[in-house]
């Protein structure tokens, strides 16, 4: 269909106008009350009714949970004030003293260093308790620091509320910190190889951080076999794992009316496949390193561009995963990846190569609290947006994008005057499904309006997002 004989095919015509921010449907008088129901703009996105996370206030939870954190906070107590929390260096001593031949110089020698490091512990016990810190939440509970149940509560829900499981797993995850010296890890510089295999950009609905793990990047068999090549370069892929993690909770903030938790977006187009032996346990290490020791960090986990042997792989890793990790993965494939992540987050906080507006160094919309409107569009009929130019030598700069496109598309400025001619801003064409959000500009010379025509040529109902801005022109 050329654009001449767009309007020659249209069995309905739905135009909208944008008036101070404003969208009026003009010709409702035409139209069956079903037809403007489905086509006037609204002001909200659809989104997913399951997103919302449980509470973190206290008075929010239900009393079995009540009980378990208090539980835990006290098992926690308990054992940082017995110094208990970390398995003690004279007990493993006292083991090795034993099975050493009795009253042997060996054992003797063993003995006195287990009373002197004893003493040693003795002194510093008080500076450890006070020094106990997990995310920067001190650990003693009776500090009272507002974040401590906050953090407590994760550990409490990945382990459905079985205190004794969730005290375990925290003591777990405490000496692996230890041992791995986790605290100081933002300390280490791990090189710039990995900068774009992941990164955060924006937030989502809820005021999440979103995170983007790049798995193309991986692709090239020289940056492969650099990161997954041998156990001891897997064994730093893992940990600089773990720093992108440290770096990203730093943006978190652990308390009842905070954010604590990501959302992560995994992007799987051009991934190596499961056939690569050493991505697979670089895989399964990363995947159960982050659930045994990060849980509940990750809101959502979505998997785009999801590839045909995505589930094979999946299937390989399901029963390493806890019921709870597996309920957090939303899966999308390539023609899904925008209508999957506008549920989750705004179409301005989406970048512009996965269907959003987010452009990097935007000047045009910087700084903007420029209005997302969306339309729905029936199958075979067209939308007229109308953006007013009343004063001349303004900027009018806009957005739009269709999801799933395959529709007619043009852009053209309206003189008031009627003697004026129509400028063609955007010839007429037709746009196919892969097609990214469209953005223009125009600066007009005399007072109009600039008329974006969106034909739903295809039998399926499209859903149409937009937003404008007007730059005034200097005096």
């Amino acid at each position: 269909m050329t654009a001449e004989t767009m309007s020659q095919e249209e069995p309905q015509k739905v135009e909208v106008v944008i008036e101070e921010g404003k969208v009026v449907d003009v010709e409702e008088k035409v139209e069956t009350k079903e037809s403007v129901e489905e086509s006037k703009p609204i002001k909200t996105v659809e989104k997913c009714s399951s997103y919302k996370e449980e509470s973190n206030f206290l008075s929010d939870l239900k009393e079995f949970e009540k009980k378990a954190l208090i539980e835990l906070k006290s098992k926690l107590e308990e054992a940082i004030l017995g110094n208990t929390l970390f398995e003690k260096k004279e007990d493993a001593k006292k083991v090795e003293a034993e099975a050493l031949p009795e009253g042997g110089e060996e054992g003797e020698k063993v003995v006195k260093e287990e009373e002197e490091e004893k003493k040693v512990e003795e002194k510093k016990k008080e500076e450890e308790v006070k020094d106990l810190f997990l995310w920067g939440v001190s650990l003693l509970p009776s500090k009272g620091n507002e974040g401590i149940d906050v953090f407590l509560l994760k550990f409490l829900r990945a382990r459905e509320f079985k205190v004794n499981e969730a005290f375990e797993m925290l003591k777990k995850t405490l000496k692996w910190r230890k041992e791995m010296k986790i605290d100081s890890i933002l300390d280490e510089d791990f090189g710039s190889d990995l900068s774009s295999a992941a990164y955060m950009n924006g937030v989502d609905r809820e005021g999440h951080p979103v995170c983007y793990n790049m798995y193309g990047v991986f692709d090239g068999e020289e940056i492969y076999q650099k990161t997954f090549g041998t156990e001891e370069k897997r064994s730093e892929f893992l940990r600089w794992r773990c720093y992108v993690m440290e770096k990203w909770i730093q943006k978190l903030s652990l308390k009842p009316d905070g954010v604590s938790s990501l959302l992560q977006i995994n992007d799987l187009k051009n991934c190596p496949g499961p056939s690569k032996k050493e991505l697979r346990i670089a895989t399964k290490q990363t995947v159960s390193m982050l659930q045994d020791n990060y849980p509940e960090m990750v809101a959502k986990n979505i998997f785009i561009n999801v590839p045909f042997w995505y589930y094979a792989l999946n299937a390989l890793l399901s029963p390493f995963l806890t019921q709870r990790t597996k309920s957090k993965f939303v899966v999308a494939r390539p023609a899904k990846v925008t209508e999957t992540l506008i549920k989750y987050i705004p179409i301005e906080e989406i970048p512009v190569n996965y269907g959003g507006f987010k452009r990097e160094n935007d000047s045009e919309f910087f700084g903007q609290d420029a209005t997302v409107s969306e339309l729905i569009l029936k199958a075979g009929t067209t939308a007229t947006i109308e953006i007013p130019a009343l004063e001349v030598g303004n900027t009018l700069c806009w957005d739009l994008v269709v999801l799933g496109w395959e529709v007619c598309y043009k852009e053209e400025f309206v003189p008031n005057d009627e003697g004026s001619y129509t400028v063609i801003v955007q010839k007429g064409k037709k746009i196919g499904s892969q097609e990214g959000p469209i953005r223009n500009t125009f600066k007009n010379n005399e007072p109009g309006k600039v008329i974006l025509t969106i034909n739903n040529t295809s039998n399926k109902k499209k859903r149409v997002l937009y937003r404008y801005k007007i730059n005034k022109s200097s005096p």
